[in-house]
């Protein structure tokens, strides 16, 4: 995907000049698989230029949406994505750190692409190293932040890198927060996956664990993955 500072979806468009981590797959995946119905209160923590809360409130067309960041220069790009979106009166963008955030207020569904780089050297742009390390965000803190403000049918959605998988399910059985959905995502048909789109929610959700591959050996996109994103990308 082009780290263009100006992306274009079909029915919105997104600035991502300023935050340290630009539109990225991830970010897609999680914003089109992530389960939005009867969500009436949607929090998107690490929001970035704001891509997942955008998706979510195309998707739920009832949903309040925040999204939260520690990065100034990425609250200010999210809050014009989402004023010059067509959902501009449902989205809000503040500078918040999650860990900080009253227990009061609580919600249907929280969503996040969090840091995930824990064992790597840093990157020498701070904005990026606080983006994409887990030293501000823990998977730990995540789950239990999400534990204590969700709704007693409310869900947590996230994507990791495959290499997470203990720690996340160490982290989900600690917190009493049960995971209930779980897709390996392949990058190209016949490798291994790469990354795990997760939802947690003490819900009555049956198990379900499955796969999906992004694209063919000769590049072209699986059916699939036209299926999740094709509303999105406008060249699908």
């Amino acid at each position: 995907m082009g780290r263009e500072k100006i992306f274009r979806f079909k029915r919105f468009a997104v600035v991502n000049d300023r935050t340290a981590m630009k539109v990225g797959t991830d970010g897609v995946l999680l914003g089109a698989w992530c389960p939005v119905c009867g969500a009436q209160r949607v929090l998107d923590v690490g929001t970035g230029c704001g891509v997942i809360a955008l998706m979510v409130a195309q998707r739920n067309e009832h949903a309040l949406i925040k999204g939260i960041d520690i990065d100034p220069g990425a609250i200010e790009e999210a809050a014009l994505n989402f004023a010059n979106s067509p959902w501009s009166d449902r989205l809000t963008a503040q500078l918040q750190d999650f860990n900080k955030l009253g227990s009061r207020e609580s919600y249907n569904l929280i969503v996040s692409n969090p840091p995930y780089f824990t064992d790597s050297l840093l990157p020498p742009d701070a904005a990026r190293t606080l983006a994409r390390h887990t030293a501000t965000l823990s998977y730990r803190q995540l789950i239990e932040g999400a534990a204590q403000r969700l709704t007693d049918d409310g869900s947590l959605a996230l994507i990791s890198p495959t290499e997470a998988e203990g720690t996340i399910i160490e982290a989900a059985t600690f917190a009493s927060l049960p995971v209930c959905c779980l897709t390996r995502i392949i990058p190209v048909e016949g490798g291994a996956a790469k990354r795990i789109l997760w939802l947690l929610s003490r819900h009555d959700i049956p198990y379900h664990e499955n796969t999906l591959t992004i694209a063919h050996n000769d590049g072209a996109f699986t059916s699939e993955y036209v299926s999740l994103t094709g509303d999105f990308y406008l060249k699908m």
